[in-house]
């Protein structure tokens, strides 16, 4: 056997199961996991996600299954992180503000065969279970056990205590898929985001040489670990040794108090959170001394927000970025870079904009016939990445996927420009996507539940600005003749189909719509004439 050879056999594939081994290796004593009464090593940690990962194989469930979840942010989602892909399955984190028939859509398109629930959610599955008869174990975490639940299934603890010490993990493909992410995109149809093992490891990477997490960094996590990981960060907190401590749910105080309490380091949220922060009762009293960075995505922040934050927590750092579920999600941080750092206004201009690509993402600017634009902050171009933890494709949508990667790039749909140091500057989002309080919501979806509405002609859905979440749905709505229906009937009407923060928040009633040549709805015209009626501009 050649050198060379012997070389190639001692590699390892990149796979997410590195960040709990090498965390149980080194860090096995130290405290890591925080989950309300409940504190675990790492070496606990890897305990029970063994444990859990025989108790799922001796359940039935195999190499390339998926594994979808309902959770609130806890310990045993994080474990679920690990102990699903390091059996070769994939992990499907659900959003839980979705409504059941969401829920069912994304269940059945995906086939996963197991769900975990939380107890205290299984009024998001239970009004669906019939119609999913392909789903053959169901898995129940969090609340009591013996309790009288809407529906059966296996309980949670009582799988990790039976599961053996020692899981024979099967060898395991970099390039299969780890993890499955639904995200609404450009129309009223989900896709299903394919992370392989190689896409977490290299974000993980990529995370830790931007950002520079350690052991010391105690993470707080709140934004909810089915939002793309929240952030990538169960891979690379435990990468590096750092200490999770969960939340179930965003609250103000409950954070704030959270902080003192546990003295935390960093943490990731969108806007929305952040104004909620600021104005909390016990914001200016709590030490919150520890804090030493903040990071800030989801939905454009404007500067007075960065510098409101700055003036409140001065010994933190407070960084935007942009990134998609497509791209595991960070593709940029809004660091500033040396010698740029000397004027405090220019700083914060900076730190309020997408920032700049995280080593082993390129990301560029592309015109209409595929060709980069100078960086030279004034030319606006479609926004286009590649690198490691740019996704495999979309779950079982071909044709979707090669339109992504047209031209060799990822092409995320939203407009930008670069300067000439090298930071990305997102002009505009998608046209039809309302970004709000970090929820990506479809138009289309919502045009669709308002023309079940029998007193609706024509519709058109846009986004309008919101001090509280950035962004909110409104309809523009053509009555039919002699029709009677009023805005509040309307967003009831809404109300009865969709999840919450999909319902559009204001319905304003117009004669026509314009169109174009086509008869497609210029819905730009009516962002500006709208958003100018709001301002009373002119």
């Amino acid at each position: 056997m050649s050198f060379c050879d012997r070389q190639l056999d001692m590699k390892t594939p990149l796979a997410v199961t590195q960040c709990l081994d090498r965390a149980r290796s080194i860090y096995g004593a130290s405290l890591g996991v925080v989950c309300g009464s409940t504190r675990l090593t790492y070496g606990e940690v890897a305990a029970r996600v063994d444990r859990l990962s025989s108790g799922l194989t001796a359940l039935g469930v195999k190499r390339g299954d998926v594994v979808a979840c309902l959770s609130f942010n806890c310990h045993r989602l994080l474990e679920l992180y690990y102990a699903v892909p390091q059996m070769g399955a994939i992990l499907l984190p659900i959003n839980i503000r979705l409504t059941p028939d969401d829920v069912a859509f994304i269940i059945e398109d995906s086939g996963a065969a197991t769900v975990v629930i939380d107890r205290a959610l299984v009024g998001l599955f239970a009004p669906v279970r019939s119609r999913l008869a392909h789903v053959e174990r169901i898995i129940l975490m969090g609340g009591e056990a013996k309790a009288q639940d809407a529906i059966d299934g296996d309980d949670y603890e009582m799988l990790v205590d039976d599961g053996a010490e020692t899981f024979e993990r099967p060898a395991l493909d970099e390039d299969a898929v780890a993890e499955l992410f639904y995200t609404s995109g450009t129309t009223s149809r989900p896709k299903g985001v394919m992370l392989t093992h190689r896409n977490l490891y290299m974000h993980a990477m990529s995370l830790i040489a931007a950002l520079h997490p350690t052991d010391a960094d105690v993470q707080l996590h709140s934004i909810p670990l089915f939002h793309v990981n929240g952030w990538g960060t169960p891979h690379t907190i435990t990468f590096v040794g750092g200490r999770h401590v969960m939340v179930p749910r965003f609250d103000p105080e409950v954070v704030l108090a959270t902080i003192e309490r546990e003295r935390v380091t960093q943490m990731l949220l969108v806007p929305t959170m952040a104004v909620a922060l600021l104005n909390a009762p016990s914001a200016q009293t709590r030490d919150l001394s520890s804090m030493r960075r903040i990071k800030l995505g989801g939905a454009a922040s404007p500067p007075s927000l960065i510098a409101a934050l700055d003036a409140w927590l001065p010994g933190c750092t407070i960084t935007c970025g942009y990134g998609l579920t497509e791209t595991t999600p960070v593709l940029t941080c809004g660091c500033v870079k040396a010698g740029l750092e000397g004027d405090p206004t220019r700083s914060v201009l900076l730190r309020s904009t997408a920032g700049i690509p995280i080593p082993g993402v390129e990301v560029e600017i592309i015109d209409e016939i595929g060709q980069p634009l100078p960086h030279d902050g004034v030319a606006v171009g479609e926004i286009c990445a590649r690198g490691n933890s740019i996704m495999a494709g979309y779950w079982k949508q071909p044709e979707e996927t090669a339109r992504a990667f047209e031209g060799g790039w990822f092409h995320t749909g939203d407009v930008g420009a670069i300067d000439p140091n090298g930071y990305l500057y997102v002009v505009d989002r998608k046209k039809d996507i309302i970004i709000t309080g970090g929820e990506n919501v479809a138009s289309i979806e919502i045009e669709n539940a308002l023309y079940t509405h029998p007193s609706v002609l024509e519709c058109a859905v846009i986004a309008v600005p919101d001090p509280l979440w950035g962004e909110v749905p409104a309809a523009l709505v053509v009555r039919k003749p002699n029709a009677s229906a009023d805005e509040a009937g309307l967003i009831a009407h809404c109300k009865s189909t969709l999840a919450g923060f999909k319902v559009p928040k204001r319905v304003r009633f117009v004669e026509t719509l314009p169109k174009g040549g086509t008869g497609k709805i210029l819905k730009r015209q009516l962002r500006d004439e709208y958003i100018r009626e709001l301002t009373g501009a002119t």
